[in-house]
């Protein structure tokens, strides 16, 4: 489908060859994209707010002058036919050109960051010093153990989890703190009773 050839537009001083849009010279069809195939038919409202719509943009984007802008959108709310219209618009763009948006940089504040990993034994050591209140302090030494592996690990590699690992130790410390307590206090008994 061939495009209408752009040329410069001059305004028409009264002498010479008016522009086709202003009423003088012979019409010419316009084979656009989206215009039916038959210019002579008749334009509809819907048509002429388009074309005043197309207007408006080359206007905005400071591609006609006031009163050729306003010459131009009286001529096309008179406008018979499709192809008057076409001829109104023909050397404007169809709608607003976009601009290409700049690219530039997300700024290291705004980005999303990145959680770490949690460390897996920092959860097992969560899990059972919290289970030493159940099991009545028989998991406090895995807490234990778990916790300060989890801990090292998490110094070496960055891993998330260091309150989980504490956690664990906590539990698993005072735990076994228990338990030593109460295995002195029944030697003592033993010994005492002896």
């Amino acid at each position: 489908m061939a495009q209408p050839s752009w040329q410069p537009w001059q305004p028409w001083q009264g002498g010479g060859a008016p522009q086709p849009w202003q009423g003088g010279g012979v019409p010419q069809p316009w084979t656009g994209p989206g215009t039916p195939a038959t210019p002579s038919m008749l334009a509809s409202h819907a048509d002429r707010e388009r074309a005043v719509d197309v207007l408006r943009a080359g206007y905005g984007e400071g591609r006609l002058e006031q009163p050729e802008f306003e010459k131009r959108v009286t001529r096309a709310y008179t406008a018979r036919t499709v192809g008057e219209l076409a001829l109104l618009v023909a050397d404007l763009p169809q709608g607003p050109m976009p601009l290409p948006a700049p690219v530039t940089p997300v700024p290291r504040t705004f980005l999303p960051v990145a959680r770490p990993q949690t460390n897996g034994k920092a959860v097992g050591s969560a899990v059972c010093g919290v289970l030493c209140l159940v099991s009545f302090g028989l998991t406090g030494i895995p807490a234990v153990v778990l916790g300060h592996a989890a801990r090292a690990e998490i110094r070496r590699t960055g891993e998330g989890g260091d309150a989980l690992a504490l956690t664990g130790l906590v539990f698993g410390w005072v735990s076994n703190a228990a338990w030593a307590v109460l295995l002195t206090l029944m030697l003592v008994a033993a010994a005492v009773s002896a």
